[in-house]
């Protein structure tokens, strides 16, 4: 694995209005672990976090730390922050911060939703960009945790708009049906939800009545990315 193609790799890992409140079906505040793994080869291991941060809004954190192969010699990390609030079951997205690290390159990206004025604004340290916010939109670190909980809620097909480098983006996932999946966290009657309005081969399998983080993600665009949950905790 070069070490340009394991930064776009670790690119890939970074898988609605005011004054709303939480309501009772949100999560509660937790921490699970996954193992990353790259063609079958160990990768590293990432850290998800959730947690309320006052004035009714929660953060959403991952962190990756690269601890085999070229990742480990690199000393490469990954870190999303998401601030957002909830509007309903959905975390409307407030900002979003990426930083990856390696020994050889750093790339930021600073996403700013300002909803008196409706605008999003991008910086990646080149100048910023600016578009029209879309009331419920996530954006690409909340997307797995907003698929957990509206296939919590019953729901087969999920369209989100995704807040992404230039616009709103709307995605679209089914669900493809039930399999049997064996993590380390277990064995689980996980519920498989693809990507269906783009060919970039992404899957996801959830146990909704248990988790509203996937309990297995595999994405093709990066370099066959799998992660699958090692622990998961309420705090």
């Amino acid at each position: 694995m070069t070490a340009r193609f394991l930064l776009r790799t670790l690119l890939t890992l970074g898988l609605a209005a005011a004054g709303t409140l939480a309501s009772a079906a949100t999560p509660q505040p937790f921490a699970a672990t996954y193992q990353v793994t790259k063609d079958g080869s160990p990768l590293g291991r990432a850290t998800v976090v959730l947690k309320p941060v006052g004035d009714g809004q929660w953060e959403y954190g991952k962190r990756m730390q690269g601890t085999s192969g070229l990742a480990a010699m690199l000393g490469a990390s990954l870190q999303e922050t998401s601030r957002f609030r909830w509007r309903g079951d959905v975390p409307e997205a407030i900002s979003y911060d990426y930083r990856m690290d390696a020994a050889i390159k750093t790339r930021q990206r600073h996403l700013a939703v300002d909803w008196a004025s409706g605008q999003v604004t991008v910086d990646e340290g080149k100048g910023t960009q600016t578009y029209a916010a879309v009331p419920g939109m996530v954006e690409r670190n909340t997307t797995a945790l907003a698929i957990g909980l509206a296939l919590r809620d019953g729901q087969q097909q999920i369209a989100l708009p995704v807040a992404v480098r230039q616009e709103v983006e709307r995605q679209q996932f089914k669900v493809a049906g039930k399999e049997k999946i064996t993590v380390p966290a277990g064995s689980y009657d996980a519920v498989r939800v693809d990507r269906t309005d783009a060919d970039r081969g992404f899957s996801a399998w959830y146990a909704p009545a248990r988790y509203p983080l996937p309990v297995k993600l595999f994405q093709h665009d990066g370099g066959n990315l799998t992660m699958e949950l090692v622990s998961f905790s309420q705090r």
